[in-house]
């Protein structure tokens, strides 16, 4: 299998670039120039509000042989840029966490699966459809079924969405896509071996020995080996031994894969799930946090590089069919998948939002798309349609993620009747609407809970309102009243009393939903009291103009129960812990209900 970014260059020059330039200070200068440049276009997009990786796309394009050609035929850096990427996967491996994947549920798991299966034979017919003969088909389907992991949740993490609703099913189907990388990239491979069927699927078989064999080996090197080496050398508390380590490790799993005709970068994917339940993981990803910055620029401005301007125009309407076939089919498939893995108990907004989100072709796409065309599946004119296309969704990625929920409310208000909690006048659980003067907890995790508790034991009449089924459940379990519903819906809110809601305490931890939720209580109940959750400071302003009348700011809150800790601490002469609950009153922010 040929290396990951054969196709972020023509062969040649991958050939010329491995064989070595005999000079390494041109190299050095054309990195530092694609480095300084992705820098500033990466600057001037984050201040007019956009993701600083267009900018990066934006450096490769316009660094790139098909524009200002300063990073050329002869030199190195399209070699750098495969081991930058590979090191890049090991990092993203290390983020992936079987756990984590299981805490997300059917949507991680059912959607995922669904959503990986659903968008390559849908693919794959448009391909078969268009003219392409089976092998390539199932190619093309096999690119197109993945979304991009690093912009997407660098998006959301930039725009504090990765815990909304739709943050976490996004995650959720982008973690199993992740393991969905393996099989596709040997589907790949299989399909572009020669010979008869039989031929094929021993090639097939093969690989995935050599996977097998490199996953085992990687196994009793992160259990066994590993282990003993950090107790005896002390690797944890040494700082650069565990930074060594680390790039030994990503560096090592690629030469192994690439030694065994493997994808370097997918060994080096592998090496970091396999590290990723290992005790000194967490040390790993925080020591090459720095490091994977400038793993991301050099990727995407690598993948800017394929892009060919001159090439796009020539070509635009079959690039612009590409793109919106992509786009309404992925943004499609994906909100059906996501709103029915929900058992229907969502909002089809959220579906919408999710679909929107991941609406693109993903870096390990490109890894399909240049081993596709290595493997002679893929012609040059087909080869650069692709990536044309996936370069332009890329650039539309960050727009389409920060638009997401907008569509999705859009969509959703036109079409009245789907999902829970639809229509007022019977609640979903067949409650009645809550008694006057009651208090409405909305969200029912960590915080919420603590909320119901305190009223529970005040003997506080209230309601608690929550999006997800498993938190309903947990409520009603404990004997609190609990209804499934969307709390931003004006309909549902007058259902369940909001006119006569003494309070209403917003905990979930989505900036925007408690946002809508504080400005429809407040049209609808000018006198109740409204407590609001802030995740982040910045946010604090905002929910006041919404019309809370008290914010509880997280991190002012986090500030100041750190620094009682630091004075209990240094007013004992042996430090002890805090009592358990010991905590200060938080801050919090506030008006007088108008």
């Amino acid at each position: 299998m040929p290396g990951l970014l054969l196709s972020l260059q023509p062969l040649p020059l991958l050939a010329a670039a491995a064989g070595g330039t005999g000079e390494v200070w041109p190299l050095l200068f054309q990195l530092v120039l694609l480095l300084s440049v992705a820098l500033l276009l990466g600057m001037l997009l984050e201040s007019l509000g956009q993701s600083a990786i267009l900018g990066y796309l934006l450096a490769g394009t316009l660094m790139g042989p098909a524009v200002l050609n300063v990073v050329h035929a002869n030199t190195g850096v399209p070699i750098l840029a495969e081991l930058g990427v590979s090191l890049l996967l090991f990092a993203f491996g290390l983020e992936f966490s079987i756990q984590r994947l299981l805490r997300l549920g059917n949507i991680a798991i059912v959607g995922g699966t669904l959503q990986v299966g659903l968008t390559l034979g849908t693919a794959c017919g448009i391909s078969l459809l268009a003219g392409f003969e089976l092998r390539v088909a199932l190619a093309i389907g096999a690119m197109v079924a993945l979304s991009s992991t690093a912009c997407v949740l660098r998006v959301l993490t930039d725009r504090a969405e990765l815990d909304s609703v739709h943050g976490r099913s996004a995650l959720g189907i982008l973690l199993l896509q992740d393991i969905a990388v393996v099989p596709l990239v040997l589907l790949v491979t299989m399909l572009g071996g020669a010979g008869t069927l039989t031929e094929m699927g021993l090639g097939f078989l093969k690989a995935v020995g050599l996977i097998a064999a490199l996953v085992g080996g990687f196994y009793v090197l992160s259990n066994f080996i590993l282990p003993r080496m950090l107790k005896r050398l002390s690797l944890a508390r040494d700082r650069e031994l565990l930074i060594l380590l680390a790039v030994i490790l990503a560096l090592g799993s690629a030469s192994a894969a690439h030694s065994l005709q493997i994808s370097p970068a997918l060994g080096a994917f592998i090496a970091g799930i396999m590290l990723a339940e290992s005790p000194f993981a967490t040390q790993i990803r925080s020591d090459i946090g720095a490091l994977r910055a400038l793993f991301i620029t050099m990727f995407f401005a690598s993948v800017g590089m394929l892009g060919d301007p001159g090439w796009i125009l020539s070509n635009f309407g079959r690039v612009a069919l590409v793109v919106a076939l992509i786009i309404i089919s992925k943004a499609t498939i994906i909100t059906f998948i996501t709103f029915i893995t929900a058992l229907l108990k969502r909002p089809l907004r959220y579906a919408v939002a999710t679909g929107v989100s991941l609406a693109q072709v993903g870096e390990f796409g490109v890894v399909i798309a240049g081993i596709a065309r290595a493997d002679a599946l893929l012609d040059d004119d087909t080869f650069h349609l692709l990536v044309s296309a996936t370069l332009i969704a890329f650039f539309l990625t960050p727009s389409l993620v920060r638009h997401a929920p907008s569509i999705g409310d859009w969509i959703g208000g036109r079409l009245p009747g789907i999902g829970p909690c639809s229509r007022p006048g019977t609640g979903p659980s067949g409650s009645a609407p809550a008694q006057s003067n009651h208090v409405i907890v909305v969200g029912f995790g960590p915080s919420g809970r603590r909320v119901a508790e305190e009223l529970h034991l005040q003997n506080r009449k209230f309601q608690i309102l929550d999006l997800r089924p498993p938190n309903i459940e947990l409520a009603k379990s404990l004997g609190y009243p609990a209804d499934l519903c969307d709390a931003t819906n004006l309909e549902l809110l007058l259902h369940h009393g909001i006119t006569n809601a003494h309070a209403v305490v917003i905990t979930v931890p989505d900036h925007r939903v408690v946002c809508q939720i504080a400005a429809a209580v407040r049209n609808l109940a000018p006198g109740a009291v409204i407590i609001a959750r802030a995740r982040y400071h910045p946010f604090v302003t905002e929910l006041l103009n919404a019309g809370a009348t008290v914010v509880v700011d997280e991190e002012m809150v986090t500030g100041i129960r750190l620094a009682a800790a630091v004075r209990s601490v240094l007013a004992r002469s042996t430090p002890s812990p805090l009592p358990r609950g010991a905590a200060p009153d938080g801050p919090s922010q506030g008006r007088k209900p108008s």
